[in-house]
Formats: structure tokens, sequence, C-alpha cells
């Protein structure tokens, strides 16, 4: 597994080895021991699976400290844009944020460490998401920022009359309204 930094500290593209041929294909999406000797450790305590149809955009998320989630995030069908917001707030990212295109014909896994928000949009007719956490849901501690925040200005690649968000999603406050508690 070849894994790749990014512009942001601790955000990470992990790119599967995939042997493919006339039946189909194999790879391993996920290996402890090759993620840390890459200096990457985690105990992973929660699987979740999400299918979604296009246009739809569910973010942005986390959760407050103590109970801050690191997640390992893959498309097992369709084409998502999935975008990490840096919540750090003496990060030299802090409020900036990076896309990435995870689909099930790129096999891409984005590794988003604790003080990220997270959110996607499904850019293919459906999409199944799946991704790994290193701390369970806490509904206490869970918050949010819009996805059409006009400070972040997040391209979500999905024209404006086409976007289905949740009302709970709808109803998250502005980036410098949020409520944010991470350090570096």
């Amino acid at each position: 597994m070849d894994i790749e930094h990014t512009e942001l500290e601790g955000l990470y593209i992990l790119k599967p080895r995939v042997y493919a041929d006339g039946r189909g294909y194999f790879f391993e999406s996920y290996n402890d021991r090759e993620l840390r000797q890459q200096g990457l450790h985690f105990t992973w305590v929660q699987d979740n699976q999400s299918r979604s149809s296009y246009g739809v955009v569910r973010g942005l998320h986390y959760q407050l400290e103590p109970y801050a989630q690191t997640k390992l995030v893959r498309v097992i069908s369709g084409k998502i844009l999935d975008v990490a917001v840096d919540l750090r707030k003496n990060s030299p990212s802090f409020g900036k944020w990076k896309s990435f295109l995870l689909s099930d014909d790129n096999f891409l896994q984005l590794l988003i460490p604790k003080g990220f928000a997270h959110g996607f949009s499904v850019m293919s007719g459906e999409a199944i998401v799946f991704y790994k956490c290193d701390e369970y849901y806490h509904p206490e501690a869970e918050r949010g920022i819009r996805y059409d925040d006009t400070s972040l200005k997040i391209d979500w690649q999905i024209p404006p009359e086409k976007i289905t968000v949740s009302e709970k999603d709808r109803d998250l406050p502005a980036f410098n309204r949020a409520e944010i508690n991470f350090r570096v």
C-alpha cells in the first residue's frame, strides 16, 4: 500500500496495490502493519457504511474532543468527492480544505485525522461509502458546519439545484460560528 502525504498535515491518501485479471480484481484494503511502519497507529472500533444517490451532500461532520474520530474512508460502489476541513485552531492549515475523488475504479482511501470535519458529495448515480473510525459515535459530541459555508467556498462539483442535503445538515452553523475545540 502506498501512503501519500497531502498539503494538510495528517491527511493522507492510501493507494492499495490492485491485482486485476480477466476474473476481476483483488486488493488488500487495510493492513495495520504497513500503516504502523509509516508511524500511523490506530485502533479501529467502529465501521460505518452509507448509500446515497446522485447529488447528495453529507456533512460537514465531526465530533468534539475527547470523542474526536480519525476516519479511513473508501468507496465500495460509485464515485464521490470527499472533503476534509482542518479545524485545528493552531494548525497552519486551519480553515483550509482539500477534496479528493474516491471511486470503485480508483480504489483510493482517505485517512482523515482527528480535528477535521468530513463530508462528501455523490457524483455517480449511487454510491456506497465505507469508513472505519477510531472512536465510537457520541451524539452529545456531534457537531458540524454548513456544506455551503461562504467562507469555505467548497466546490462540491454538483450543480446547486441538484444538491440534496438533510434538514439536519442544512441547519448546521457557518464555519465562524461552529463549536471547535481542536489543537494540533
